[in-house]
């Protein structure tokens, strides 16, 4: 592996800056790449994911604190690994940015929500990996009948004047 080490397992920074996370297959050669990442930290939760996966409660990680706040793989599938490994590393990110928003008190921050956006966000949860990748029962033909009558134009042809 070339590159600069870190203080966190299955990190290193490369020479131009980014931080990359990889991990080892079990039983295996072969690396899962997890991903190129802005700091340590999120590179660092992307290995403890994906480390926790493998490993379970054996896994030597870097925020064991964390580990019950990262999502799991779907599935054993890299894909899958590296998509929860680049969440994980999500949820770093969010969790620094809110703590250095608080300006050192460690308060956390409260979002007021009405009823209805919070239904809302729960009917369409955009996060889904599902949402993403199966496309099939999406119609995506459309008739003139499902459009309102062309009449009404942006553009007033009316007054042109022609050279």
């Amino acid at each position: 592996m070339s590159g600069i080490t870190s203080e966190y397992r299955g990190v290193r920074k490369r020479k131009w800056g980014k931080w990359v996370s990889e991990i080892r297959e079990p039983g295996k050669k072969t690396r899962i790449w997890l991903g190129s990442f802005e700091t340590a930290q999120m590179a660092a939760a992307a290995y403890d994911s994906a480390a926790f996966h493998f490993r379970g409660h054996a896994a030597k990680l870097n925020f064991p604190e964390l580990i019950e706040h990262f999502p799991k793989p779907a599935s054993s599938s890299p894909e899958d690994i590296r998509l929860a490994a680049q969440q994980a590393a999500i949820t770093v990110q969010n969790t620094n940015s809110m703590a250095s928003s608080s300006h050192g008190h460690g308060a956390p921050v409260t979002v007021g929500l009405s009823p209805t956006e919070i239904q809302a966000i729960n009917d369409f949860p955009m996060d889904s990996p599902h949402m993403w990748t199966t496309h099939e029962d999406i119609n995506y033909t459309y008739e003139m009948s499902d459009y309102q009558e062309m009449d009404d134009c942006l553009w007033d042809y009316s007054s042109t004047n022609s050279f």
